[in-house]
């Protein structure tokens, strides 16, 4: 899988890019807040229907198209490239009224959200990643949905009708606290609560447990063998029950035996969910911990411990979507050399041979090799414009 075709249209600092991509490495050099960035972050929200960063889709638009258009907008629109398949998807930004609304089209026909996730494939690396770690678990949650999302349709149909759910029962629960409702109402909602629920923590149960396994091996090769790196499931609902042992990596139960488990909980947590006003029980509240060596590295790893712990879960993540896709994913890399040793950066450029196509950034060219600069497609950004730029053996051409 790879991108062949890029255009922007008022978006970020870009007023106007079309540019044709290779299948192999892009490098993107330029100086802070010149729109390395907002590139990659472009190519994500494409790919998720989601950005990174921003809260509000407006903060997406060009700042001139929002001060001087009437009607301001912004258009991504990509090539994509799957074995023998070329497929067009586009997402416009356009203000209707006082709101913006996002359009999505898929080779011309207009879809929902869920139905494009998962035409273009993409892991994203940034300084950030961090967070995946030190963050709270919301931003982890957030992080399992946006990988499974993009390899499983019915996960990410799951997930859409389980937060429906969710608000719905909650609601409800209010209203019981306040004695406005009948509990038996709660019935219906308990069974769709179950149903979504169970298919969403069986498949974050085995995304885990694969990205598991691959990260620790993964970790072993970064660290020569001094560190062991586990990733810990912590769900509301353990498939396993009560007396599972979190350390044992096993595949999930079958569904029958989760919704069970699931229900039985449900059902002792009622009393308190009504008191609450919330449903105390689900997979909306799963975490899962990073642990070295046994250990914590959210609140006893040092930074350097934390980036090799992302850096390895990432590594894994491509695994995962190849073999869960049979693509290879789309790499994004944002700045990610600046902090790392010789070692892991040879680590990222290896990476970069496992799949079709990376994008990286940096603002120092010298964070990259002269082989890997000759063997990539290299631009200068300034501005929201890029220029090609081509290396010899030795200098800058």
């Amino acid at each position: 899988m790879y991108i062949s075709n890029l255009i922007l249209s008022n978006y970020r600092n870009y007023t106007r890019l079309k540019l044709d991509f290779p299948a192999k490495p892009i490098l993107l050099q330029g100086k802070n807040a010149q729109g390395k960035t907002n590139l990659l972050e472009a190519i994500y929200l494409l790919s998720t229907t989601t950005s990174t960063y921003a809260r509000k889709d407006d903060q997406l638009l060009n700042w001139h198209t929002m001060k001087e258009d009437v009607m301001p907008f912004a258009r991504l629109e990509v090539t994509i490239v799957r074995h023998d398949e070329t497929l067009q998807l586009a997402i416009t930004i356009i203000r209707e009224y006082e709101r913006f609304k996002k359009e999505i089209r898929l080779n011309g026909s207009k879809k929902r959200a869920m139905d494009v996730i998962g035409q273009l494939n993409t892991v994203m690396f940034v300084p950030e990643d961090i967070n995946l770690i030190t963050g709270s678990p919301s931003t982890r949650r957030r992080y399992l949905d946006s990988v499974l999302c993009q390899i499983d349709s019915e996960y990410c149909r799951s997930l859409s009708r389980y937060n429906k759910v969710v608000s719905q029962r909650n609601a409800l629960l209010k209203e019981l606290n306040e004695g406005k409702r009948s509990i038996d109402q709660l019935i219906y909602w308990d069974e769709q609560l179950i149903t979504h629920g169970s298919i969403i923590i069986i498949r974050r149960h085995d995304a885990l447990l694969t990205l598991a396994t691959v990260a620790h091996q993964r970790h072993l090769d970064l660290t020569e063998e001094s560190e062991r790196l586990r990733l810990s499931y912590l769900p509301k609902v353990n498939p396993h029950g009560d007396s599972a042992d979190e350390k044992q990596i096993i595949p999930a139960p079958p569904i029958d035996d989760v919704q069970a488990t699931f229900k039985t909980q449900l059902l002792a947590s009622r009393n308190d969910d009504i008191i609450r006003g919330m449903t105390l029980l689900g997979p909306h509240r799963d975490d899962f911990q990073f642990l070295i060596d046994g250990v914590d590295i959210a609140f006893y790893g040092s930074r350097g411990q934390q980036r090799t712990a992302i850096l390895s879960t990432k590594l894994a993540e491509v695994q995962l979507m190849k073999e869960k896709s049979g693509d290879t994913p789309v790499l994004l890399l944002d700045d990610v050399m600046s902090e790392l040793d010789s070692e892991r950066r040879t680590q990222i450029t290896t990476l970069t041979k496992l799949v079709d196509q990376s994008f990286l950034t940096a603002t120092d060219w010298n964070d990259y090799d002269i082989t890997f600069r000759q063997n990539a497609t290299c631009y200068t950004i300034q501005n929201g414009r890029l220029e090609h730029a081509q290396f010899g053996e030795d200098i800058f051409n």
